[in-house]
């Protein structure tokens, strides 16, 4: 199988509502992303945080096994630092291997449920 995807991705829109009405946990608003990985090789993915009036946070570590999907939501990363809720962040993403990312959000803090998705820029180093 083809490897798909870049190396270096980026998105500018993130923000995780605080406020949730729906079921937990598949009904709390969350950023999440999805990686897709079709390389022989697992993928050693880097998130780094950037916020509006905050400095950025230390690296999230994650790693995508050969020829899988792995979804993460941003509310679940704790380790190093936990992320915050209610502020305006991007994120740069860097993986050793060519990866597919797309970025989805889900706002429930309304009883009107709404989600959104979008490709990540693929960004060339």
């Amino acid at each position: 199988m083809k490897t798909y995807g870049k190396l270096d991705w980026a998105f500018s829109a993130g923000r995780i509502p605080f406020r949730s009405t729906g079921k937990e946990p598949d009904f709390v608003s969350h950023d999440k992303i999805a990686i897709l990985n079709t390389s022989e090789e697992a993928a050693e993915i880097e998130l780094f945080i950037f916020y509006e009036e905050e400095q950025p946070s230390e690296v999230y570590e994650i790693e995508v096994k050969p020829k899988r999907l792995r979804k993460v939501r941003f509310n679940d990363l704790i380790d190093p630092v936990a992320m915050r809720l209610e502020r305006n962040y991007s994120c740069y993403i860097r993986s050793n291997v060519p990866v597919v990312v797309q970025f989805s959000r889900l706002d429930s803090g309304s009883k009107e449920t709404a989600h959104m998705g979008s490709m990540a820029f693929p960004a060339e180093p």
